[in-house]
């Protein structure tokens, strides 16, 4: 049985307190928006090259482990959306398929397609637009 004695209890507290605290809570607001700043920058960079303006960031603990500017249009390849080609140069840089503990930040909300590939991938959470908005985690189509 756990024995909660007081110091433990305000121990506690002031733990949980930490957590919600309003600097630590800015602190997460600068990085969630230097992330999607960077997204906004594939998006640029896609566009300068001449494909669609799409794109996206994963982060894996507070650092941009796979970058995708859209490439449909300069690979011929339909499936090259930018949020596809971050999931696949994450995986790259990790040496392995599974994403479980990244999330990713992209332009806009990503197609059906590339948010069954973000499952697929376990992806933790998504967020998109010039806000990041949270999206969630990745969901599986029927």
């Amino acid at each position: 049985m756990l024995r909660l004695t007081r110091r433990s209890a305000i121990t506690a507290l002031a733990s949980m307190a930490a957590l919600f605290s309003p600097g630590r809570r800015a602190a997460a607001e600068r990085a969630r928006q230097s992330f999607i700043d960077q997204a906004f920058a594939m998006k640029r960079r896609a566009i300068e090259s001449g494909d669609q303006p799409f794109g996206a960031v994963v982060v894996r603990a507070d650092e941009i482990v796979g970058y995708g500017p859209s490439r449909v249009v300069l690979k011929n390849d339909v499936s090259a959306h930018a949020e596809r080609e971050a999931m696949r140069d994450a995986q790259a840089r990790l040496g392995r398929q599974d994403l479980s503990d990244c999330v990713m930040y992209s332009t806009s909300r990503p197609c059906a397609a590339c948010e069954q590939a973000a499952a697929a991938a376990r992806l933790s959470r998504m967020y998109a637009g010039m806000d990041a908005a949270d999206l969630g985690p990745p969901r599986r189509l029927p």
